[in-house]
């Protein structure tokens, strides 16, 4: 299982706002769910999604393609990817093992 981080940026939008395309893109994640193994979760600054690294990176060129879609011609897309292999990582037991430790800390 492994974690994208991505940030879809529309360039040349008629308005300094890009909610829309964040929106239109969350709901092709949510269609996406339907047919690939992929969580996402919204975030102020940017989208995570786990599953298969090939699987993210389909995920991945589909929703770089949304803005082009809705009349934009040109993108910029920054992805970071956590693939770890020697044990199971999501995004929920990233959060567990830091709050884990913030918890032994505030006990000693």
């Amino acid at each position: 299982m492994a974690i994208v981080d991505v940030t879809i940026i529309p360039i040349g939008t008629e308005t300094p706002s890009v909610s829309s395309y964040v929106a239109t893109i969350q709901e092709v994640l949510e269609e996406m769910t339907k047919t690939h193994d992929i969580t996402y979760q919204l975030t102020p600054m940017s989208t995570l999604i786990e599953g298969d690294v090939s699987t993210l990176l389909d995920v991945v060129k589909k929703i770089h393609e949304v803005p082009f879609k809705r009349g934009i011609d040109r993108v910029a897309t920054n992805i970071r990817i956590d693939d770890r292999r020697d044990q199971k990582s999501t995004l929920q037991s990233k959060l567990q093992a830091v709050e884990a430790k913030l918890k032994k800390e505030d006990e000693q």
